[in-house]
């Protein structure tokens, strides 16, 4: 196995876990580092299992070859392996990150999310890389001393990737010097949690075409006003005259996600070059050192923006979503009235918005649904 690099999260040097577990037998700690644990705890969650029946883009009913949560978060941790691996990074740090980061995510996407933000506006809101750490933290129940998964620190600062100023501030009151004291700081993540969050932005922006192309709502003769799109779509016409579309559309996207793999891996090497971190703890005092080159950042905030008007934005699309939304309040105003109706772990909690919220957030999309036609709430269109 190659060495891991000095900038690296090293697993002997984790900073460890909330709460103190026995050590493990010097046989377990040779086959298995506290990142490769993590990532096992995590495959094996509750709420790992249900992202195979959350939304990506496309409603889950509307078809089984489009992205759910989990495929995505397969892809994100393939990519992110790929990348780390050659800048010698912690591979196992960034998988348990990637299949993490978006264990919090609602029922429908992100007109669940928008949603329920709107339900909690006046209880703390929702934020879902907040509840990506809730679940890992408080919400998953499978140890006998504690809640959550027991993660580790590295694992948790990776999953927090984004955080407002007020919640940064009321994590901090509970965990004086961890993962959200570097918002209020003005720090950065490790390298493995920096190059998820790259990692996750190319997988859905490749996957997102992909979806979208197979769904109709995008065509090929519109993608080819996206530079990144249009350069690999011509080398791969050049290249295989008279191949049919969907294999074109394959070897232009495979090409595309080569190209941004290497290259992050480029300029992300000639970063490290210039500011020459020696530990983990140089990297989080210093500039955000994984990158796309600026030329490939470009590009790639201009496919996003295609994406966001075309696809995202596509009436369709809204119609779908914005039943989802609808959905979403519904469920959330029965249950705050009837929390008898929620599971009695639920119903029993002090602070029942935040109840709701939590019964919610972990629903999928067919169960949401199922929820919303047997407490009669409207007309489902789903």
């Amino acid at each position: 196995m190659t060495p891991l690099a000095s900038y690296a999260c090293l697993p002997e040097q984790s900073r460890g876990r909330r709460h103190a577990e026995p050590p493990l037998p010097a046989h377990a700690t040779s086959v298995r580092n506290p990142h490769q644990r993590d990532r096992d705890r995590i495959v094996h969650s509750t709420a790992f299992r249900r992202l195979v029946y959350k939304t990506q883009v496309f409603l889950n009913h509307e078809g089984d070859l489009f992205r759910t949560r989990m495929t995505h978060s397969l892809e994100v941790a393939q990519l992110g392996r790929s990348i780390a691996r050659a800048l010698g990074l912690n591979e196992d740090l960034v998988e348990a990150i990637a299949l993490a980061h978006d264990l919090g995510h609602t029922p429908f996407g992100h007109a669940g999310q928008d949603a329920l933000n709107e339900c909690m506006a006046e209880h703390g809101g929702f934020e879902h890389n907040l509840q990506s750490l809730r679940v890992v933290d408080e919400l998953e129940e499978r140890y006998p001393s504690f809640n959550g998964l027991n993660l580790s620190f590295e694992t948790r600062e990776g999953i927090l990737k984004h955080c407002s100023r007020r919640n940064a501030e009321l994590l901090e009151q509970q965990d004086p010097g961890g993962v959200a004291s570097r918002f209020l700081q003005g720090t950065h993540p490790s390298l493995e949690a920096q190059l998820c969050n790259l990692a996750d932005a190319i997988a859905y922006n490749a996957h997102d075409i992909d979806d979208g192309v197979r769904s109709g709502l995008l065509t090929l003769e519109q993608l080819q006003e996206v530079s990144l799109f249009a350069r690999f779509h011509a080398q791969t016409v050049a290249e295989f005259p008279g191949l049919a579309s969907r294999r074109q559309l394959f070897e232009t996207i495979r090409r595309m996600l080569s190209e941004q793999v290497y290259d992050v891996i480029s300029a992300t090497r000639a970063a490290l070059q210039r500011v020459a971190p020696r530990h983990v703890d140089e990297v989080r005092r210093s500039e955000p050192l994984v990158r796309f080159s600026p030329s490939m950042h470009a590009e790639s905030q201009a496919l996003k923006s295609f994406l966001f008007r075309n696809l995202y934005r596509h009436p369709q699309v809204m119609q779908n979503t914005d039943g989802a939304r609808t959905m979403v309040q519904d469920l959330f105003a029965a249950y705050v009235e009837q929390p008898e109706e929620m599971p009695t772990a639920y119903a029993q909690r002090p602070n029942r918005q935040r109840a709701v919220a939590d019964y919610l957030a972990g629903m999928t999309d067919r169960f949401a649904s199922r929820e919303h036609a047997r407490l009669k709430l409207g007309s489902d269109t789903h």
